[in-house]
């Protein structure tokens, strides 16, 4: 891949940089060492690329001095050095005039190392992917329903390790697991096992439900880390600055999501490597170790330990702005979201009337009730006949879909998955100010997740949530958990009773 190396296109040579396995420096003989060819050794170790030479081009320009090369060489070692990297080696070669390229050169008889064409033959293609623990971000999950076929098939391309038929698959952030059934691939002999950089999919014993962006594991392995905040390494790339109270898109593997600059820890001058703090944001082309939090947890690996899960880019709209490497878990205790909770419960005015006497008024307390289901129309069916049963009760009740707050919702290049998150948010807020309000409040959510859940739990806070899981799957923080194979009555029911048992409608009704 050819990145220009002009400050400008910086973006590219990171773009090009990032897929990397080995890399070759150009550094011009006759300019000598600049800031940006020291920015462009400091991003190669940023991104862990460990094969790299350097070509001091344009030796004809310096009469091919063997001088000059030795200058500049003794001069940028020193600085890798401080990087520590360790070029395989430096090599003067004039590109317009073939000198040192495919053959040794005429004009400079007092080299006598490699060529590049020789030195290109040594890099090694990295073995230490299959050594490592199985990671396979989640693309998607196929459904086949021809001539009776129903697998449904995990697809993706694997990272790194490698993995087998019978072994056990951990999904991360979700954490469920299945056995491996079978490894599926288009037109090809079937295979019994899988390694890295080979684009498959799979099929599991037990069917679970899991979503694009997961990342697929091998238990017994070291385990990715699930977190909604960590320290990275950000190169920015923007127009506009890195600021913090602005949110932007995350892409990290597969996944895709919402996050937050929470705070600046230093800013290193990527050219002379010096650091320094006090700085709130990041500029373009600067370098900066970062705390970052996303509206959801994801899953990553430290840098150092399988960089290919460590890395991520930020997009600013439609651009990608920055790009990152993770070196550790950030402490969650006091999250941004936690924050916003507390900010708002704090100024939260309320009049004179008591939830107590609110529900001496309407026969009941108030409650935020949400039904989940496999994806089918189960969910909302049975939400709307709970609130008519409630209704008939004389209690106040309100139900809403989710489908009533989505107008207005940014919908972009990187999916629907942001629709989902701001749908959480709404929905959570809302019902905070329904249930104060003491209302029986009610909605259905598909394929509510133990994060969704636990955040709506917060958003909801201090009043009170029950979920109802209705699919053959358990959800982990449903109150209640019913099978797909119950009826709309049968759930109806079983909440009236809760809700009954609780407290929060009087008994006699039911």
């Amino acid at each position: 891949m050819d990145a220009p190396g002009h400050i400008e296109f910086l973006k590219n040579m990171v773009t090009g940089a990032a897929r990397a396995e080995a890399a070759l420096l150009v550094i011009d003989a006759n300019e000598g060492i600049m800031e940006n060819s020291k920015r462009h050794g400091y991003l190669l170790s940023m991104l862990g690329i460990k094969q790299i030479a350097v070509l001091v081009n344009k030796m004809d320009l310096v009469n091919y001095s063997k001088e000059k090369f030795d200058k500049l060489v003794s001069e940028y070692s020193k600085f890798l050095n401080t990087l520590k990297i360790k070029p395989l080696a430096f090599i003067p070669i004039s590109a317009v005039n073939g000198d040192n390229i495919a053959i040794m050169s005429k004009n400079m008889n007092w080299y006598n190392g490699k060529n590049v064409l020789e030195l290109v033959d040594l890099f090694e293609k990295s073995a230490d992917k299959i050594n490592k623990p199985f990671r396979m971000p989640i693309q998607d999950i196929y459904k086949f329903t021809e001539g009776g076929d129903d697998r449904r098939i995990v697809a993706g391309t694997v990272e790194t390790g490698t993995i087998s038929v019978g072994d056990t698959a951990i999904f991360w952030p979700s954490g469920k697991e299945s056995i491996i059934n079978s490894i599926e691939e288009f037109n090809a002999p079937k295979r019994n096992s899988v390694g890295p950089e080979k684009a498959t999919g799979f099929t599991l014993k037990t069917q679970i439900y899991i979503k694009p962006g997961e990342i697929m594991t091998k238990k017994g392995e070291k385990m990715p880390y699930v977190s909604s905040k960590f320290q990275a390494n950000v190169f920015w790339m923007g127009r506009s600055p890195f600021i913090k109270g602005k949110r932007y898109k995350l892409k990290i593997g597969s996944d895709r999501t919402f996050a937050e600059l929470v705070e600046v820890v230093n800013v290193i001058d990527a050219a002379e490597l010096n650091s320094f703090k006090g700085k709130q944001q990041l500029d373009r082309h600067d370098v900066g170790l970062c705390v970052i939090e996303t509206s959801k947890p994801v899953t990553f690996d430290l840098i150092d330990e399988i960089e290919y899960t460590g890395r991520f880019v930020i997009v600013d709209n439609y651009d990608i702005a920055g790009g990152g490497i993770i070196v550790k878990k950030a402490d969650e205790a006091e999250s941004l979201f936690i924050s916003h909770i507390k900010q708002r419960e704090f100024s939260w005015e309320k009049g004179y009337i008591s939830p107590k006497l609110r529900s001496i008024r309407n026969h009941h307390k108030g409650k935020f009730i949400v039904l989940t289901g496999d994806g089918t129309k189960l969910a909302p069916e049975t939400s709307k006949i709970l609130e008519e049963e409630l209704f008939n009760m004389r209690f106040n009740t309100y139900y809403m879909g989710i489908s009533n707050i989505k107008q207005g919702l940014e919908i972009d290049l990187l999916g629907e998955i942001y629709d989902r998150e701001e749908h959480i948010r709404r929905i959570g807020e809302l019902a905070r100010i329904f249930t104060d309000a003491g209302m029986i409040f009610i909605t259905s959510i598909e394929r509510l997740d133990k994060f969704e859940a636990e955040k709506l739990r917060l958003l909801n806070s201090p009043n009170e949530i029950i979920i109802v899981n209705m699919s053959d799957e358990i959800l982990e923080k449903a109150d209640f958990n019913f099978s797909s194979k119950n009826s709309s009555a049968e759930i109806v029911n079983g909440i009236l009773k809760l809700l009954g048992t609780s407290n929060v409608i009087p008994n006699y009704v039911i």
